[in-house]
Order: C-alpha cells, then structure tokens, then sequence
C-alpha cells in the first residue's frame, strides 16, 4: 500500500496515521492498526471518536505533552471515555507547576493563562520553528531530540512499552504530531526492524499536513502567541534531520536498542514490542 493510505482522516487532527504497511529489513511488513501516532487530540469530534473507537479499538493514548500543556489545552474528549487509557508521559523534565520547558521564563501574573506563573516556550516544545536563534533549524532539531534521550529515558521507555500492550492500539502524540512523537516512533519502528529509509519516510510524511497543522497550533491559545509567521515550507520536516539524529544514536549508544538497554530496556520487552508491530 502507497504511505498515503496510512492517513486517518479525522475532523480535529490533522497529523494522524497509522503505523502499518512499514516495511522492515527482514521483507515483512509492520501490521495495520496496532500503533497510530497524531498531533493533538484535543478537537476532536464524535465522528473522529467513532473512528477510532470503533475502527482502531483504540485502548491506549500516549501523550508526550508537558503537564503545563495538558493543563492550559484542558480535558480532550478521550479522556471521557473509560475505556481508553491515557499515558501521560512528557519528554521534558517536569519540576512542580513547571517544566523545564518553562523554567527559565519569569512569572507572569497577568498572562491570562489558566496558570499565572506557567508559561510554556514553544521553541522548545515546537523546535522547528526556530525563532531568532543561531544555528540551522536542523541543528535546533537535533538538540532537543537528543534532549528527550537525555532528560526523559523513563518516559521514551515507558511509551514503548504501552505500544507493546496486545488490549487493542496505540496512540501516541503531542502538540504536532512531529518532533516528540517523531522519535518515540522512529525508535519503536528501529525495534521492529522496520528499515532506516522508512522510518526517515514516516518522520517527513508529517510536512504533508504542515499547512493544516499549523493553522491548529494557531487556533490554540496555548501556542498561538510563540508561533511565527515564517512560510510553511521553513517547519517542514527534513529527512537529513532523522538520519542525522538516529546516526547520532548508533555512533553513540550502538543504536537504538543500545541505548534503549541502557535504560532498563529488555529482551522480553524487544520481543513484545515485534510481536504487537509485526505478529
């Protein structure tokens, strides 16, 4: 099947697909409907409900958003339904009312936000924007990707093992759909055996709906304000910048798996994760 017809076409995401059709290093294939990956969930409507309840049997929502995130974006419509399960799992360090992503910004009592002393630098959470910052927007990339290996282990862990669960699929996403997200796939497709070229394929796909995603972040008071008006083709996301990052990873970890063990990642788990993207 073309990388197309992996789109889910929901109302209130513009980012979601699915995981399948991927294929791997062994001539196989990842299996549909085991792992979908989205930007956020927070619009969704009843029909994009039906769909994934219904269609996904979705049981397991994986959200990569900071707490200050999830608590400014409010309760999306999932998390009323008692039969989905959310994973709350930033790849920010979170430190009381503040994430790191946010912890070198000063107080502002009168932001309007629904937390006065919370503010969120969506440089961070958003890096490719890249906003008056030295350096490649590649290179910004990077830095926050290795970033999420450094600061949040616990959490790229943990969402794999979520992925692994056999209690019907998967969904992990953030603000975008793209970066955060990005990665956990990238390592948990790199788990599979899925092929380099083909998780590097999966991460551009995103740029195909970088105009809707954009116009979401900019109806979302949480990031309206920090996104800047640079065309669309500037956020696209760049092959180079996922080759560069996993190279990164076998250079330095003896890849993805290797790093992975380093942070309590087993063989049963490496086994469980195939068995639910491949079996």
């Amino acid at each position: 099947m073309s990388e197309r017809t992996r789109w889910i076409e929901l109302d209130g995401a513009a980012n979601a697909r699915d995981l399948g059709g991927l294929p791997t290093s062994d001539g196989g294939a990842t299996r549909w409907g085991r792992v979908l990956r989205s930007d956020n969930l927070q619009d969704l409507s009843v029909s994009d409900l039906r769909v994934l309840l219904d269609d996904y049997a979705l049981k397991n929502i994986i959200d990569l958003r900071t707490d200050a995130e999830v608590h400014l974006e409010g309760p999306g419509p999932l998390t009323r339904v008692p039969s989905v399960t959310i994973h709350q799992l930033s790849l920010f360090t979170e430190g009381g009312r503040h994430t790191d992503a946010a912890a070198d910004l000063p107080a502002t009592p009168n932001s309007g936000s629904a937390t006065p002393d919370t503010e969120i630098d969506t440089g961070k959470l958003l890096p490719w924007r890249a906003p008056n910052q030295d350096g490649s927007a590649q290179d910004r990339s990077l830095g926050y990707y290795r970033g999420y290996l450094a600061d949040r282990a616990d959490s790229i862990v943990a969402a794999l093992r979520v992925m692994s669960r056999t209690d019907g699929s998967a969904l992990v996403h953030c603000a975008a759909g793209k970066d955060r997200t990005g990665v956990v796939c990238a390592l948990a497709l790199e788990v599979a055996g899925v092929t380099r070229d083909a998780i590097v394929s999966d991460y551009t796909l995103s740029g195909e709906r970088m105009d809707r995603i954009l116009r979401r972040l900019r109806a979302s008071d949480t990031y309206a304000a920090d996104l800047d008006s640079r065309p669309a083709d500037y956020h696209r996301p760049r092959a180079a910048t996922m080759e560069e990052f996993l190279t990164r990873v076998d250079e330095r970890s003896g890849g993805p798996l290797g790093w992975l063990a380093s942070h309590g990642w087993t063989d049963e788990d490496t086994d469980a994760l195939r068995t639910r993207l491949l079996g």
